[in-house]
């Protein structure tokens, strides 16, 4: 086992008949960002909830910071910090308070709670609003309450469950920030998202979960290149074309058709190539022998959302087919 940072190896879990873990298996480096990467039923939270000691896993092992968190759960809960996706923190209180209860909860005396409140106050720049009432704070601000909670007691590993979930972009971002601040100072960090741009944003190293299994691992450009390369992006004048100049393409680039991104309510398709100079001028002679007109043709590197499509064949925002109908959520104010 690891002496610090995250393992996790074969783990399992059931909910009935659903299978919700199917032998997932990652590791973490210490002081690295590794993100969790897949839709919602998929597995990420069942898989947070346990290497947090939330849930008991049904087969495999994890550790963290070294310690077996089926049968250390005390130790492995006095190394980590957790943000899940649903506000830990009491509307009734101020943030300061807030703060200064979890320190105490955490068993830190009252000054150094007070001392602490005041740093993360700073650091999440919640200082104008420390002495308002919770219910008065905006999404983004919860959040980083929530966020700056679970470091009073600076944890050697933090998870981080769909944390900006239900943000606005401005909010993201500044939370974005706050994260690769913890990164620099190198505190392990597990992050689950199902937000392609977070994951190549803050994740050193991205493992793919879809279906209860992790289906793919590699920096988000070591994922890319798993696409092909680059991706040729096509806006046709008329959309009813959308299916013609998918054929024409995938004939013209020896691929399968399923390959293909076509979206036929926008009229768009994207092809992954290898060559994306030439690609271009082939994509262009494909589809003008078959008769359809471009609106617009485009040359890009493949994002993440073009990794996932390609490895499991369904969008990231899309759930798990099987998954139990999801819990209605509170409404985040932003």
């Amino acid at each position: 086992m690891p002496r610090s940072g995250v393992e996790v190896v074969g783990l399992e879990k059931r909910f009935g008949s659903f299978e919700a873990l199917r032998g997932v298996d990652f590791v973490a480096a210490e002081g690295s960002v590794t993100g969790l990467l897949g839709p919602n039923g998929a597995g990420k939270t069942t898989t947070i909830n346990i290497l947090t000691t939330l849930l008991r896993a049904d087969g495999g092992q994890a550790w963290v910071s070294g310690y077996d968190v089926a049968t250390q759960a005390q130790l492995v809960r006095s190394v980590i910090g957790l943000t899940g996706q649903y506000s830990a923190v009491d509307e009734e209180l101020t943030g300061r308070e807030n703060l200064v209860l979890v320190g105490r909860l955490g068993r830190l005396s009252r000054r150094t709670s007070q001392n602490r409140a005041e740093e993360l106050l700073a650091t999440f720049d919640l200082t104008d609003a420390a002495d308002r009432l919770l219910r008065t704070y905006s999404g983004g601000m919860r959040r980083r309450l929530d966020l700056g909670a679970s470091l009073m007691v600076a944890p050697a590993v933090l998870f981080l469950d769909e944390p900006t979930t239900g943000l606005d972009p401005r909010s993201r971002l500044q939370l974005w920030d706050v994260i690769g601040g913890l990164h620099e100072q190198g505190t392990t960090i597990v992050l689950t998202t199902q937000y392609m741009e977070e994951a190549d944003q803050l994740a050193d190293r991205i493992s793919v979960i879809d279906g209860g299994r992790i289906i793919a691992e590699g920096t988000a450009d070591e994922l890319k290149a798993r696409v092909g390369g680059d991706v040729v992006h096509l806006t046709l004048c008329d959309r009813h074309d959308s299916a013609r100049a998918a054929e024409a393409l995938a004939a013209a680039f020896r691929i399968a058709h399923g390959e293909l991104v076509v979206d036929a309510d926008l009229g768009t398709v994207q092809v992954p190539v290898r060559e994306g100079t030439v690609a271009l001028m082939e994509a262009v002679r494909a589809v003008d022998t078959a008769g359809v007109e471009v609106a617009d043709l485009g040359l890009r590197r493949p994002s993440l959302d073009d990794v996932f499509l390609s490895l499991t064949g369904h969008i990231a925002d899309e759930p798990r087919p099987d998954a139990p109908m999801p819990k209605t959520r509170r409404p985040v104010r932003d």
